[in-house]
């Protein structure tokens, strides 16, 4: 470990740094640009501004306000210029190609396929879409010189009642590129054992899960998503922390859950700045993800909305190293973590482990030792 370091990494190697990210939201990370292009060829007449800076700007400003169903009305937009084949296959491409050009390697991107029928597409053919425009996205990323994977998870929303349905596309297309399913929405009043009949079904079919549970709501959350539902990992998961004590000298206590988690290492999908907007930490510094990372947790750093949270994966690390002192070994850390949780065969995940971000990360801690040696 690294944490304790008094000058953070320097942004430039942050940026070139090979990066792992398992929670990242299609319908939340469109370029303002794209918003903006897509809605005068659909004739989408809400936006709350017209020129790409001060959308980008709007959306950020709105999602700062301390309240995870606030944050969620932002989406209105972005699903509602994202009805279209085109539309679709625009916004997957470009995500593939942003996310390499930030250093990314590997990606898992979440979207509810019930979210794009308002046009007449069918889930089905939302699907088949976006699987075809992150082909086209990897393909021009490699050409520029920045190869990336992306995964596919297929997201249905707690509050609604199409589930299972989603579970078997899921299972239909876990072929041709989709390779999980997710829960995601409110989660007050919406727990996540309203779903069961879907989880069953995938564990049913071998197929892998992550469930949003303890970002807005708490423990009961987190415990229904793994001793219920059977969750493999936990979108977000920043509340288990109420099952951690913390005495006078700083020793830690962990609750029969939290040791449950630790143990099984079961991991937890952290998305630093997005928690700060929705009022699941007070700021960065004092993010539970300090704490976690200590702890030995199976934590991983992620972007969850670029648009609403105005960040990158190059960002949130770089904000983590400024506030906890780390540096690359810790990013490394994270970035494995994240690997060998990915929904991958388990040759896949140690490919890109040993290929890519081990020597990544090598390359960068000389760079970086001959800096401070001149």
């Amino acid at each position: 470990m690294e944490a304790g370091r008094v000058a953070p990494v320097p942004e430039d190697l942050i940026a070139r740094a090979p990066k792992v990210l398992l929670h990242d939201h299609l319908d939340g990370g469109l370029r303002p640009q794209t918003i903006l292009d897509l809605a005068a060829e659909s004739g989408y007449a809400d936006l709350p501004a017209h020129d790409a800076e001060s959308l980008g700007s709007w959306f950020a400003e709105a999602a700062f306000s301390g309240s995870l169903e606030r944050y969620l009305e932002t989406f209105r937009h972005t699903v509602g210029v994202t009805q279209t084949p085109e539309a679709l296959r625009r916004v997957s491409r470009e995500c593939a190609e942003d996310l390499a050009a930030d250093g990314v390697v590997y990606a898992e991107v979440r979207f509810a396929p019930e979210l794009h029928l308002q046009r007449g597409l069918t889930e089905r053919q939302v699907v088949r879409e976006v699987l075809v425009g992150f082909e086209e996205g990897q393909a021009r990323a490699a050409a520029q010189g920045h190869p990336i994977r992306i995964g596919a998870l297929l997201t249905a929303m707690r509050t609604a009642t199409h589930s299972r349905q989603i579970a078997e596309l899921a299972v239909e297309f876990r072929d041709e590129g989709v390779v999980g399913f997710d829960i995601a929405g409110a989660e007050a009043g919406f727990p996540p054992t309203r779903h069961l009949d879907a989880f069953e079904y995938l564990r049913k079919e071998n197929a892998h899960f992550t469930i949003h549970a303890g970002e807005a709501f708490g423990l009961p959350s987190i415990w229904e998503a793994i001793q219920w539902c059977g969750a493999d990992r936990l979108g977000h998961g920043v509340r288990i922390v109420d099952d951690i004590e913390i005495d006078a000298d700083g020793h830690a206590k962990l609750g029969r859950l939290a040791s449950y988690v630790r143990d099984r290492r079961i991991p937890l999908e952290m998305c630093p700045s997005s928690n700060v907007q929705t009022g699941a930490a007070a700021s960065i510094g004092e993010h539970p993800i300090g704490l976690l990372r200590r702890l030995g947790f199976r934590v991983t750093v992620n972007t969850d909305n670029r648009l609403m949270s105005g960040t990158s994966m190059t960002r949130e690390m770089q904000l983590l190293s400024e506030a906890f002192g780390y540096g690359l070994d810790d990013l490394q850390w994270f970035t494995i973590n994240a690997m060998k949780s990915a929904f991958l065969p388990f040759e896949e995940r140690l490919e890109l482990i040993n290929h890519r971000i081990k020597p990544g990360y090598a390359e960068l801690r000389s760079e970086l030792a001959d800096r401070l040696a001149s």
